[in-house]
């Protein structure tokens, strides 16, 4: 079996890691920089770096607040928000970015998927999906995709998305169930399996972790590649490598820190 990743995640907003429910009620959870440093130093594999409101307000990432944090780092480093060219693209891998992350901008023009891939290989690509359960057809196959932070429902249904963006290129799939957001009440496995089971790519599952539990569940039931939170990390309700040790007890084979 691979090595399983946890991945913790930014959401920044001014300039300031927040965190909230259901993409909402926002609260400050601190500095990116620090926090970023912190993650990484704890045994996190990766860190995501999102400025949730870039594309709400028609502006590009913020790129010094992404630099001063990418100097603090030393595991792959994903940035994404406001990323609406290859060109743009280009200014955040300029700015220390490992990894780029579009959700609205390819939704919009799915060819830019394939534009960034070509100009920064595959491997350098997420794209990003905000689901929600339909109401009154709940079905996973049947969550739609959400774009400008979750504000603008898309009619698309996040399995056929998947699909397509893997199509055109995508290194990776990040899905985040809108519904177990900031809940802390456990990933939701069966969405997160059906995306898995549509695609070849690995995905990233993301929204409502809470415990250890929870990420064993969405590894072995939701068939997740990879597991991300932000809240239960910068509250400290959760240390990565402690995480990472009943992980490995549990049989989730996991990167520990030497």
């Amino acid at each position: 079996m691979l090595t399983r990743r946890i991945i913790a995640c930014l959401d920044v907003n001014a300039g300031r890691v927040v965190k909230g429910v259901q993409f909402v009620d926002l609260v400050d959870a601190g500095d990116p920089a620090e926090l970023a440093a912190r993650h990484a130093a704890s045994g996190a594999d990766e860190i995501v770096f999102l400025d949730i409101t870039a594309t709400h307000e028609a502006r590009g990432t913020l790129l010094e607040t992404v630099r001063r944090a990418a100097r603090q780092l030393f595991v792959p480093f994903t940035v994404g928000g406001g990323i609406r060219t290859a060109d743009e693209a280009a200014a955040v891998f300029d700015a220390g970015a490992d990894k780029i992350s579009i959700n609205s901008a390819a939704l919009a023009r799915p060819e830019l998927i394939g534009e960034i891939g070509s100009k920064f290989g595959a491997q350098a690509v997420i794209v990003a999906i905000d689901a929600r359960r339909a109401p009154g057809n709940a079905a996973p196959d049947n969550a739609v995709v959400f774009t400008t932070g979750g504000r603008t429902p898309t009619g698309r249904r996040a399995v056929e998305w998947a699909r397509e963006a893997e199509d055109r290129g995508a290194g990776e799939i990040l899905l985040t169930s809108m519904d177990a957001d900031g809940t802390r009440a456990g990933f939701d496995c069966e969405l997160t399996a059906a995306v898995s089971g549509a695609v070849q790519i690995p995905v990233i599952a993301s929204g409502g972790a809470g415990i250890a539990r929870h990420f064993v569940q969405v590894f072995r039931e939701g068939k997740a590649d990879a597991a991300l939170a932000a809240g239960m990390f910068h509250f400290g309700i959760a240390d990565v490598r402690a995480l990472k040790e009943e992980l490995r007890r549990e049989g989730i084979p996991v990167r520990l820190l030497c």
